[in-house]
């Protein structure tokens, strides 16, 4: 479970925690005492008092998993992430890109199990993939022709730029009442 902060909760010290006030009840130490000592808050104490006295230390070991169960096993996560890896092309899709709602339809074939597209990313960043997004370069591109124009061509125009060019600062108050040429 994650707290506001974006960190995981640690369960096992959180009843470990609780055990240790069972502990200091059984010694007799007041909930005051107990809340000062592990440094939580006194409703907290009182919670764990008022269930250690009904049914003793036990009622203070963890409940177990927090939240609601996935509807997908560890197995069917691996046959979703196997098939993401064959690609968008070999399901069918003419293009090389997966989004959200191709996966959402990719998980509900395989599984069966239906998911909004808006869900399926959490579940994609729980198995470790991230947003990817494509390069946005022409086919044609000529990577070797860029980079002599950049070599060659540019600085011959950076510096046959004259006071003349167009977006320079330098005209006059006649000229600017001429109008355009």
């Amino acid at each position: 479970m994650k707290t506001h902060a974006g960190t995981r909760r640690d369960f096992g010290g959180l009843e470990k925690r609780r055990l240790k006030a069972a502990r200091l009840f059984a010694k007799g130490k007041s909930r005051a005492e107990v809340a000062r000592t592990l440094q939580v808050s006194w409703p907290a104490v009182n919670n764990w008092h008022q269930a250690w006295q009904r049914q003793g230390e036990p009622a203070l070991k963890a409940a177990g998993r927090a939240g609601r169960k996935p509807k997908l096993t560890p197995a069917q996560l691996a046959q979703v992430e196997q098939e993401l890896l064959r690609g968008p092309t070999a399901h069918g899709h003419a293009t090389s890109l997966w989004t959200l709602p191709r996966i959402a339809g990719l998980i509900a074939k395989l599984t069966g199990v239906r998911y909004h597209s808006g869900h399926v990313w959490k579940i994609m960043r729980g198995m470790g993939w991230s947003l990817q997004r494509p390069e946005h370069r022409a086919k044609e591109r000529d990577d070797e022709a860029i980079m002599r124009w950049r070599k060659r061509r540019w600085p011959q125009r950076k510096r046959g730029r004259s006071a003349e060019a167009p977006g320079s600062c330098t005209s006059t108050r006649a000229d600017s009442r001429s109008g355009p040429p």
